[in-house]
This record gives structure tokens, sequence and C-alpha cells, in this order.
């Protein structure tokens, strides 16, 4: 009969505690034109890696990039917000997590323009690509860098 409990409690565990570690994740609100692919594709990535999103289809998504703070020069496509930063661009999502554990003082990430091989962007190509953390004031350093 305990066998059996601890049995039965093993299995409860395994089968919840992924749900409650993927409730755990905060959402990630992203900013996008109804029109663009590659946002799409950059949600069906974060999803894959554990996190709830929800899309905002908007007008005009730079808008959203300024209005979180992040600089004109670092923009992108779409601008997505989680557990209090700005994500700007395709943001792999190891370095949203990554952000979100170390919790630096800082607006956010940004992935400039749309680099090919970057998530969302996916094709025959690979470029490099930096991963830059914009800092309080606007400046930026090299977070994660991709060849």
């Amino acid at each position: 009969m305990i066998n059996r409990t601890i049995a039965n409690l093993f299995l409860a565990g395994a089968v919840f505690l992924p749900v409650l570690a993927h409730a755990a994740m905060p959402i990630v609100d992203v900013y996008k034109s109804a029109s663009c692919g590659c946002c799409g594709e950059w949600v069906k990535h974060m999803k894959n890696n554990g996190f709830t999103v929800r899309t905002h289809d908007v007008d005009n998504p730079s808008d959203y990039r300024e209005k979180f703070g992040i600089p004109k020069q670092l923009g992108s496509c779409h601008t997505a917000t989680v557990g209090g930063y700005a994500i700007e661009g395709h943001v792999p999502a190891a370095d949203v997590t990554r952000l979100l554990a170390a919790k630096p003082k800082a607006k956010g990430l940004a992935v400039p323009a749309m680099p090919l091989g970057s998530p969302g962007m996916e094709g025959p190509r690979k470029d490099p690509f930096d991963v830059l953390l914009v800092k309080a004031d606007g400046s930026t350093s090299v977070y994660k860098h991709y060849k």
C-alpha cells in the first residue's frame, strides 16, 4: 500500500510540476502588425519555449517601441513586454529567460532589424547577430552574440 501511494505521488508530481513551472512564467505581450508573418513565427518560438503569449495587432508597432523606451535605432518589426522588460525584435527565448532570471536594471533586450537565422527569421541562410541589453539610459551592450 505504501509503495503504491509513493508511486502515485511520484506520478502526480511528474504530471503537475511541468504545468506549475509553465504557469510561473510571466506572460509575453507582443505588439505587431497583423500582416507580419515573421512576428507570428517569433510568437511560435516563444510558445515552443514555454512562454504564454498574447498578441496585439496594432497599426504602428513602432509606437510601442517608443512607449517602452527602446531607442529608434534598435527597431525591428515587433515589440513585446514581459516581466517589466521590453523585448524588441527577434530575441531568442533563452535570452529572455536569462534576462528574467538575472533581473538586471535595464529597459530590456533588442535584436535590431530582422537578421536571417534569428527566431522567426529562419531560412536557407543564417547571419551572425547580437542580442543587445538596453540599459536604463538607452545605451547598449552585447548580451549574447550568435554566429
